[in-house]
């Protein structure tokens, strides 16, 4: 199996966040950038355990975005198993971009599986992968939590639905956005970061695609408000601040 993981560069989930330039631009000063967990707890580490339970095919790690991303991203995917890495040079503009310059790459490669996480932890937008199954006309399945292939030409796959679990079955070639179930996090070791250094990282020039959307303004959401202990004597209070003030009585 040939496969490519798409994996992105997130705020690490206790970075604080702030806005610049009258609440347009986000405010990376401080700021600690990390892989996007899902991509990697989930996509990467699935994609590798395929390779190792057939003992043949690559895992091909995609990236679009600057070169400081090599060493924040691209660099723990190549020492957790992948075999090479491809990185657009390119700032991510909206997720019609990006997922125009993977599609690019990947009708070039005839890759066999393309995976993506379900989502990136910063945004939310869970867009990827569904436009890159649609700009490359091959089956989508969203929301994995976990893949089987059955032979070289089919692959199954379950998805958390209401009330109980979806099974399908799909070609080869197809795209797949991995969530909690479909692998376990894997840890980088000594000899897989040392590994890492000699693997081959291609780096592209974007193709051109206009984005799709811009970002107009960000909003922090409000304040946490501060915690109320109510004295368990006085039952009364309780009722009467959820009454009065939170309104849900």
């Amino acid at each position: 199996m040939k496969m490519l993981v798409c994996i992105s560069k997130t705020p690490d989930t206790t970075a604080k966040i702030a806005f610049t330039n009258n609440n347009s631009t986000f405010d990376t000063n401080g700021v600690t950038f990390i892989m996007n967990p899902t991509d990697e707890w989930y996509a990467l580490v699935r994609a590798i355990e395929i390779k190792e339970q057939t003992g043949t095919g690559s895992v091909t790690v995609i990236n679009v975005g600057p070169k400081e991303n090599e060493s924040i991203v691209i660099q723990k995917a190549l020492a957790i198993g992948a075999d090479n890495a491809v990185r657009i040079d390119a700032v991510p503009d909206d997720a019609h971009f990006v997922a125009a310059q993977i599609a690019a790459h990947a009708e070039t490669e005839n890759y066999d599986i393309i995976f993506t996480g379900k989502e990136t932890i910063d945004y939310n937008g869970s867009a990827i992968g569904g436009m890159v199954a649609e700009l490359l006309n091959l089956p989508y399945i969203s929301l994995a939590n976990s893949l089987q292939l059955i032979n070289a030409t089919t692959a199954s796959a379950t998805r958390e639905i209401e009330g109980g679990i979806e099974e399908v079955e799909v070609a080869v070639p197809f795209v797949i956005s991995a969530q909690k179930g479909m692998a376990e996090q894997r840890i980088p070791n000594m000899r897989g970061i040392m590994a890492a250094r000699t693997k081959p990282v291609k780096v592209l020039p974007p193709k051109d695609f206009s984005p799709y959307t811009s970002i107009v303004s960000y909003e922090l959401p409000p304040a946490r408000t501060q915690v109320k202990l109510i004295d368990p004597e006085h039952p009364e209070e309780l009722i009467r601040l959820l009454h009065e003030q939170a309104k849900v009585i």
